[in-house]
């Protein structure tokens, strides 16, 4: 097993692969690691790049080339599964990321405890139209993760080997990964201040759709991490709540009714009140929630990786 694994998910970064490989040897010199470059369905020349410095540096270059673009999520769990360093590090292929902060990151790991230690870009080299949403987005995943992190979004992550067979990375999770890692039972979670890097070549290959994708998987995870192994929990007594409540409307509407007929008093028909509409909805809308839940523990009860826990230690 090798001291560390590098994970580097790109798209289209032909101009800075040399010398990111030429700043990590610099500063690694002899130790034992090795450089995944995960090359995300590139349009340019990266691919041909990569396979250069695997002919030059072997025994540590590692590259894997996806048939089309598929996301950074997919780079990172197919680094993650090729991975065979004790310590893993991330970062981004364009050259922000600062080979420098290696070994801090990895004694981190190592010496204080980490299971994963997560990059802070305190100063960023980004337009307001950047840093403002990406600190409003970090604000919220703290508030519903409950992770004390400045920088959810930073590439520059170091994990211990468990934590990335633990966890898996799919859709555009690569933001939440700490959530991820959490879930699992990896709850050692710090941060380190990384130097920031102004882009040297191209554009960024991110727009303004990834806050709110980024949203929309917040609340996607959000709800995996509580309710994925117990989904009858959610839905069940969302459902049961929802379908009492209109019933209890329902039952005063009849109630008043029958009432008033045996008092004589004049009355609407009850399909003339609004109010019935919205409580005979309200009972659908609960049943259907209710029955929504107990398919879905159906189901989770017939996951071959239901009882899949995470083990800390084991005395046999």
């Amino acid at each position: 097993m090798k001291d560390l694994s590098i994970v580097i998910p790109l798209f289209n970064e032909e101009e800075s692969l040399p010398e990111l490989k030429a700043w990590i040897d610099r500063v690694l010199g002899d130790r034992s690691f090795e450089v995944i470059f995960v090359d995300d369905g590139s349009r340019d020349a990266s691919w041909d790049i990569i396979k250069q410095l695997a002919s030059d540096d072997t025994s540590r270059v590692v590259g894997i080339r996806l048939a089309r673009n598929y996301g950074k999520s997919a780079g990172l769990q197919l680094g993650f599964r090729a991975a065979k360093g004790k310590v893993v590090i991330t970062m981004d292929a364009d050259l922000q990321d600062s080979p420098e902060e290696i070994p801090e990151l990895e004694r981190k790991i190592i010496e204080d405890g980490f299971d994963l230690v997560s990059g802070w870009k305190k100063k960023r080299h980004d337009p307001l139209s950047k840093t403002i949403p990406t600190r409003l987005y970090n604000a919220v995943t703290r508030w519903v993760s409950g992770i004390e992190l400045h920088d959810f979004n930073c590439g520059l992550k170091a994990y211990r080997f468990e934590v990335v067979k633990a966890i898996e990375v799919q859709g555009e999770m690569h933001r939440y990964i700490p959530i991820l890692a959490k879930a699992a039972g990896f709850d050692r979670i710090g941060e380190q201040v990384v130097q920031h890097q102004a882009r040297k070549y191209g554009s960024s290959k991110f727009g303004i759709e990834r806050f709110i994708n980024g949203f929309l998987d917040l609340m996607t995870i959000g709800f995996m991490s509580r309710f994925s192994r117990k989904p009858m929990h959610f839905f069940g007594l969302l459902g049961v709540l929802m379908f009492l409540s209109s019933f209890s409307g329902f039952s005063w509407i009849a109630v008043g009714k029958l009432i008033s007929i045996l008092e004589g008093n004049p009355s609407k028909n009850i399909t003339e009140i609004s109010a019935f509409y919205v409580s005979l909805t309200g009972m659908v809308f609960g049943l259907q929630f209710f029955l929504a839940g107990f398919l879905a523990e159906m189901t989770t009860r017939n996951d071959t990786k239901r009882h899949n826990y995470q083990v800390s230690d084991n005395i046999n």
